[in-house]
């Protein structure tokens, strides 16, 4: 692939990425992200409009979490939302289905146009995990999802295969399964932050630590990153 070429394909992904951020952002009201009662406003009439058409919303939000994703962004933001919107389990299901694609698609893409710079970026960085995932990709990159990626940006985590040259059915189920557990935590802290927005009037901190559907999922999150220092230290 030529070297013109290559700097249209980032050319084009930076104006894509330029234009999706922005169309996010420009209906949200920076001057009031200090104002709860901005946040009140937002779960309500997102209560409504989700509600008014749910399939639609699932679709159009499946949708947006696969381009999110496809273009290297973070995976947290997501599940988060999908939480908030549809709740902890119709939202972690949504989004493990729609992450699991989206990160397919972009390994794919950077599989096929920039495998050489990957490579040449991060080949000797990750060369002890190379061997170790060619020894059985599916379960050791299952275990390397289910853990979070061991703390590495989660865009990192969906290119990282390309070294290895991972099928791409395996990479799909060892995403799919290995999300879970993560995901619903997220999503539960998503489901709880919603719960706490409809049900309060003035925002507390610590009140809002100290609600159940809040510091249960972080209780559960610190669970996840013990675990991830105890298979870091077994396989990797």
């Amino acid at each position: 692939m030529s070297k013109n070429f290559k700097l249209f394909l980032g050319f084009t992904y930076l104006l894509l990425l330029s234009a999706f951020l922005y169309l996010i952002f420009s209906n949200i009201q920076i001057n009031r992200l200090n104002d709860f009662s901005y946040y009140k406003e937002l779960q309500l009439g997102l209560g409504n409009f989700v509600s008014g058409n749910l399939l639609i919303n699932i679709i159009y939000f499946s949708t947006f979490a696969i381009i999110w994703v496809t273009l290297l962004g973070f995976g947290s933001p997501i599940l988060i939302v999908s939480g908030i919107i549809f709740g902890k389990w119709v939202g972690t299901i949504i989004s493990v289905i729609s992450i699991s694609i989206g990160a397919l698609a972009l390994y794919s893409i950077v599989n096929f146009f920039f495998k050489d710079i990957v490579k040449n970026i991060l080949e000797q960085k990750f060369k002890k995990y190379i061997q170790l995932f060619q020894k059985n990709e599916l379960y050791y990159f299952f275990i390397y999802r289910f853990v979070g990626g061991l703390g590495a940006p989660f865009f990192l985590q969906n290119v990282f295969p390309v070294l290895f040259n991972m099928k791409k059915i395996n990479y799909f189920f060892s995403s799919f399964f290995g999300f879970i557990p993560g995901f619903f935590v997220f999503n539960t802290i998503g489901a709880g932050l919603n719960t706490y927005i409809e049900t309060t009037e003035e925002f507390s901190f610590l009140k809002l630590i100290l609600t159940p559907e809040i510091y249960f999922p972080i209780l559960m999150f610190i669970g996840l990153i013990v675990l991830t220092f105890i298979v870091k230290k077994k396989y990797f």
